[in-house]
């Protein structure tokens, strides 16, 4: 087996691109147990995801999870399957195609804008491999998590790394680093929010309930805690709110071991027995609506609401394609493009030199 990838095949009259690929976690191809099945393999067997010791999470993992998991997680993804297909998928190729109108329009002729999974389809190396095809010799990694958390931003960047290994000539790889405080991506969860209370009436209470992770990468090191809390602070902020009339938990745990806290499930169970009239929920920490927010939080959360003697349960969607979320992912795209882009006006100077470029190479060809 050979060690590197093989190249594509180079051409003259090929200009220099330059990729954007927008990554997020990933979907099973269909709502199955034998499609999530593989799906769940690849996710559960990343140790970034689970740090148990390799030989110990592998009996467990084989010998347990896939056996009982597939069939009820299928049937959760069947509860919120669109004609399009998993909504993360629809939502992120809807987010690239419209980052992708806005930059080409900008930069015309010097960028290509995709998308991928981190898990499943359409896979990184895949991707990457189509943009260096096109002959995009510089890169930018969009990980679609504003907060970083080594299971997530961290993992996306190790298998970009982990393709690049294999790749004879790498092209430039830049990566948008997280945003959780970032002025234009708070106004846009503000206004998500405000648009919502427009249509539906405001709540008595705000819940900002992010993704979990396992209370020991904190201790280790991880920042996620931290900026899930100061995204949940800066959101407050900009609706006005006092600490009495928001709270920020974690949803999402999974296994027996101590995750951050507070629990969203809990706090929604303790907000119910309060019989408070709406209840308003948004998850800041997803970009895009998914199976931990239109399943667990959407359907799961009203449940659980409702039955413990809350009256309207009001759940807030994510950013999705939102106007001014998608003016500010475009924003920071552009912001790493910085001095590896040409404006406009230099097109024609650029083709002259392409041009120029290639009638050399013709002729060093005719005197071989």
């Amino acid at each position: 087996m050979a060690r590197y990838l093989a190249e594509p095949p180079f051409a003259h009259q090929n200009p220099a691109k330059i990729g954007v690929l927008l990554v997020n976690l990933g979907t099973p191809e269909a709502p199955t147990a034998q499609a999530v099945r593989p799906y769940l393999r690849q996710f559960l067997s990343d140790p970034r995801v689970v740090e148990i010791p390799r030989p110990i999470w592998w009996l467990i993992l084989n010998g347990i999870i896939l056996t009982v998991r597939p069939k009820k997680s299928a049937e959760k993804y069947a509860s919120i399957w669109t004609k399009e297909g998993s909504p993360l998928k629809v939502w992120t190729e809807k987010q690239a195609k419209l980052v992708k109108g806005i930059l080409g329009e900008a930069y015309p002729s010097q960028l290509l804008v995709d998308y991928a999974m981190r898990y499943g389809n359409p896979s990184i190396a895949s991707k990457i491999a189509q943009l260096k095809a096109a002959n995009c010799q510089k890169i930018i990694i969009v990980p679609l998590y504003p907060q970083y958390a080594a299971s997530t931003t961290g993992s996306v960047n190790d298998e970009v790394y982990r393709v690049l290994q294999k790749t004879r000539f790498q092209p430039a790889i830049r990566t948008v680093a997280p945003y959780f405080d970032n002025p234009v991506y708070i106004a846009a969860l503000a206004q998500q929010v405000r648009s919502n209370w427009q249509i539906n009436g405001r709540g008595e209470h705000l819940l900002m309930s992010f993704h979990g992770v396992p209370r020991y990468t904190l201790d280790k090191g991880d920042p996620y805690h931290c900026h899930a809390l100061k995204t949940g602070r800066l959101l407050a902020e900009a609706l006005q709110l006092t600490p009495e009339q928001y709270t920020i938990a974690f949803q999402s745990r999974f296994g027996k071991a101590e995750w951050l806290k507070p629990y969203t499930s809990q706090i929604i169970a303790q907000l119910g027995k309060k019989q408070i009239a709406q209840l308003d929920v948004i998850c800041p920490g997803f970009v895009a609506d998914c199976l931990e927010t239109l399943e667990e939080i959407a359907i799961e959360g009203k449940h659980d609401f409702t039955q413990a003697g809350g009256k309207k349960y009001n759940f807030i969607p994510c950013l999705n394609d939102h106007p001014q979320w998608i003016s500010a992912l475009t924003g920071l795209i552009e912001a790493e493009l910085t001095g590896w882009l040409t404006n406009g006006k230099a097109d024609k100077r650029n083709n002259t030199e392409l041009n120029q470029t290639l009638n050399q190479a013709k002729a060093l060809e005719a005197t071989k």
